[in-house]
């Protein structure tokens, strides 16, 4: 049976391959380790083990079977365990795509604390702004029309957007909803196009490209490391690439090594995807024969420059968005007190 939509955490795959690996090294029988594993599982990482129990009862091979659920293992995985499986290491390729994991969930964790801050204010923004349309701009006209009195540009869009918003609520809800709904559809069909829509925004495409060199310097170093040759270590490591551009680069590299090339020299064609100190470490681990190496420290190099970055753009957002929410809001209470006020200033003594 298929099961090809199945997903489990990454702390739950961390802790299977941990586990797992724990067990081969310390010389418990594949199926006989898989079953330890299995009594404790729950959910969908149960069904998972009982697909690998059953497989390899049938003689398959464990790669084979984690092909089966490529929403939980990437090639890269599947392609690391079939080499230490012919390879008979089974228990190294594990604990090294463990530790892999862990450093990219580490690696997410941190690109998501620094995104975290400004979500909630632009949450806090639009929750403020939809209950001033909703709650407040609708008791407002018919004060003024009371009073009788010329109203301001600004006073009259918020007026008729209140009025629209509260009108036709169902029509723009369901509008909302499709849209959502179409954007995740397209989404799922043509996520590199909608990703790098997204990250080829100026204060985004920088940032990104560095992450996908991160992650691709990741997963070359976890594959050289299980003895496979580049060529099909740079087949599977292209793929976690977002950035269309970097993205023709790197397979542009990779014809250039099939052809005979280094792959520093493939990298050293475009300057602006690939920093000069990045071709160096590459150069330098082509030539001596610690590509592996090298591809980690490149890897740690922009983990660093990636952390570094996202504080410093965080810091610089933070008071940025602070402000234009203070002015938009600000904006918004002065359609409604403004009139206000220059009514009452109108007023003389007797």
């Amino acid at each position: 049976m298929q099961h090809s939509k199945l997903r489990i955490s990454g702390k739950e795959k961390m802790q299977f391959m941990g586990n797992l690996s724990t067990m081969l090294k310390a010389g418990i029988p594949i199926l006989e380790a898989i079953d330890s594993l299995l009594e404790e599982a729950k959910g969908n990482l149960s069904i998972i083990l009982q697909t690998i129990k059953d497989d390899l009862r049938a003689g398959t091979v464990i790669n084979k079977s984690l092909m089966k659920f490529p929403e939980t293992f990437d090639k890269v995985t599947v392609n690391l365990i079939k080499a230490a499986e012919e390879a008979g290491n089974l228990e190294v390729a594990l604990k090294d795509a463990q530790e892999s994991l862990q450093k990219e969930m580490e690696f997410s964790d941190k690109v998501r604390s620094a995104l975290m801050y400004p979500s909630f204010v632009l949450l806090i923004f639009f929750s403020v702004m939809l209950t001033m349309l909703i709650v407040v701009m609708p008791r407002v006209p018919q004060v003024f029309k009371r009073l009788n009195m010329d109203l301001p540009l600004m006073t009259r869009i918020m007026i008729k957007s209140s009025e629209i918003l509260t009108t036709h609520y169902l029509l723009i809800g369901s509008g909302l909803f499709v849209f959502i709904l179409g954007v995740v559809i397209f989404y799922k069909y043509n996520r590199r196009a909608v990703s790098n829509a997204i990250f080829s925004l100026p204060i985004l495409s920088g940032l990104m490209r560095q992450i996908d060199l991160t992650k691709f310097s990741s997963s070359m170093t976890l594959l050289l490391g299980s003895g496979l040759p580049i060529v099909a270590c740079l087949d599977l490591a292209e793929e976690v690439v977002i950035k269309t551009d970097l993205y023709k680069l790197l397979i542009e590299a990779k014809s250039k090594v099939m052809a005979g090339e280094k792959l520093a020299d493939g990298l050293r064609s475009d300057k602006n995807l690939v920093s000069g100190i990045i071709v160096k470490l590459i150069e330098v681990g082509e030539r001596t024969g610690t590509l592996q190496q090298s591809m980690k420290d490149v890897s740690e190099m922009l983990d660093y420059e990636v952390t570094k970055q996202l504080n410093k753009s965080t810091s610089v957002l933070e008071p940025v968005m602070l402000v234009f929410v203070g002015l938009t809001v600000g904006t918004i209470m002065m359609a409604i007190i403004g009139p206000m006020y220059g009514l009452i200033s109108n007023v003389t003594p007797r």
